[in-house]
């Protein structure tokens, strides 16, 4: 089988920050990117748990999806099976330039949030009770303090083949 492209990065060498994974089309030739929005190092920090991310996947996606500029042209935002961060899936051909403000709102969302997870029931989701919203809140406050409070280019650009 051939490699999939996200397997062809350089986790060895890949920092925090905001990247494009990958470009599609779809089949109505409708144009989709999709973010790496990398909150740890691989392989070199400790990933963040399960219960922070999925807490931050109910935050993000519900922040997402209302946001007035932006909930158009949201497709999907949830965790990375590493847990090393999220992907963030919006319509159009986008740079991560272009999305830094948007993820700072989400991130300063999810770090300040207080109150009910949103969907976090029985009824809305199939394991409601694993969340750490104190957590994700944490994490996401990391990233805006160590990670986008001072963007490089090496934060959007994944490391080149060497």
């Amino acid at each position: 089988m051939e490699k999939i492209a996200s397997f062809t990065v350089d986790h060895l060498r890949l920092l925090r920050g905001i990247y494009v994974s990958r470009r599609d089309v779809t089949p109505s030739g409708d144009e989709i990117t999709t973010f790496d929005i990398r909150m740890t190092e691989p392989n070199r920090m400790e990933a963040l748990t399960p219960r922070s991310l999925h807490a931050m996947e109910h935050l993000a996606a519900t922040y997402l999806r209302n946001h007035p500029g932006w909930k158009d042209r949201v497709v999907y935002w949830g965790p990375m099976g590493c847990c090393t961060g999220n992907y963030l899936i919006l319509s159009g051909r986008l740079e991560p330039a272009d999305i830094v403000p948007l993820v700072r709102e989400v991130m300063e969302f999810v770090a300040g949030f207080e109150g009910d997870v949103p969907g976090a029931t029985p009824r809305d989701c199939g394991n409601y009770a694993f969340m750490d919203p104190a957590q994700a809140g944490a994490d996401a406050r990391r990233y805006l303090d160590e990670v986008l409070s001072d963007l490089k280019p090496e934060n959007l650009n994944y490391p080149s083949a060497e």
